[in-house]
């Protein structure tokens, strides 16, 4: 037989016999593992997002008033356990969204017939003293103090 049409000719097994059959990249079992671990993986980090990324406390801006140069009030409602102390950073930026100046307010515990929500929402209004006009006030972050 020729070399050319016959499949098992030295020619052909040759190649089989020097590099070995061809393989599959991943087996069944192989892909069925990596599958499960990367659903655990992101199960796991979805898990971590929704929990992890709930320290037990909300702010919510309610206004903010420029009064001047040198001077402008944040009032805003901090959601929390009433029993447990939190604070908040506020800062004020000019028009160049700058920060012209900060402060942080400390929000105490309080009754659970103060405030709304059984005493869970109360409203702060904190002062932030500026190096220039500002034209916004804003909540940079609440974290409760252990």
């Amino acid at each position: 037989m020729d070399a050319v049409t016959n499949s098992d000719s030295p020619a052909a097994t040759s190649l089989t016999n020097r590099y070995g059959t061809p393989k599959r990249i991943m087996s069944k079992r192989s892909k069925l593992i990596l599958l499960v671990v990367a659903g655990a993986l992101s199960l796991t980090w979805v898990l971590w997002v929704v929990i992890g990324g709930n320290t037990g406390i909300s702010q919510k801006i309610l206004s903010y008033n420029v009064a001047d140069g040198t001077m402008t009030t944040v009032d805003l409602a901090v959601t929390k356990d009433p029993s447990a102390t939190a604070k908040c950073a506020l800062k004020a930026m000019n028009d160049s969204y700058a920060v012209v100046g900060w402060n942080v307010v400390t929000v105490g515990p309080n009754a659970k017939d103060a405030g709304s929500e059984n005493g869970r929402t109360t409203t702060v209004r904190g002062e932030i003293r500026t190096d220039s006009l500002a034209v916004t006030g804003v909540v940079e972050n609440c974290w409760l103090v252990k």
